[in-house]
């Protein structure tokens, strides 16, 4: 492995050709509560159950640090990083602040120098106080957080952790290939 970083997402599939030569399975993790129904009883969270259900966190991992130069699938931005999966969500894709704050202070402990979130809570200030504790932790650790895709603006209607105020949090959008904003992404004036 090269630069470890942290998927904070819906897992990654461990069996994809591209993906696995760079994936730490040792420590990956999964933080995401299993989905119970009003009348089942609570179950506690397997740690081990980190692989992707869902494609989201696969196609994340993919664009970070598929393996190149190997005449199959696509190729990543970093073709040596040393992926490590942290399932913060469930397989229908829906993740919860605790959740995610668990993972992203996981993401530092483990050393992480990168760790990509790429989804967003638009709640109060309040859903944002744990993620911060959270990332605020683990300076030497650089939270990449996904603007949102609400087509709203981050400086009237905050999307978390995108809008933490912290010097090692970057929140970034999708551009077109004409570098323009997509449509469908949030935006802000600054």
């Amino acid at each position: 492995g090269d630069t470890k970083v942290a998927v904070i997402d819906t897992g990654v599939d461990p069996t994809n050709p591209d993906i696995a030569p760079n994936l730490d399975q040792a420590l990956s993790r999964n933080f995401a509560a299993p989905i119970v129904e009003p009348d089942e009883e609570v179950q506690a969270v397997d740690a081990g159950d980190w692989a992707d259900q869902n494609g989201h966190g696969t196609h994340v991992a993919g664009t970070i640090a598929a393996a190149g130069d190997n005449g199959i699938g696509v190729a990543g931005v970093n073709w040596t990083a040393d992926l490590i999966a942290i399932r913060a969500c469930d397989f229908d894709g829906y993740c919860d602040s605790a959740s995610v704050a668990s993972a992203a202070a996981y993401a530092g402990q483990v050393g992480a120098r990168t760790a990509n979130i790429s989804l967003g809570f638009n709640g109060p200030q309040a859903e944002a106080t744990v993620l911060k504790s959270a990332i605020a932790a683990h300076p030497d650790t650089l939270y990449v957080a996904a603007a949102g895709n609400e087509q709203t603006n981050n400086d009237s209607t905050p999307t978390w952790p995108c809008n933490i105020d912290l010097a090692n949090v970057v929140c970034v959008a999708a551009t077109d290939q004409n570098d323009q904003l997509v449509v469908y992404y949030n935006s802000a004036a600054t």
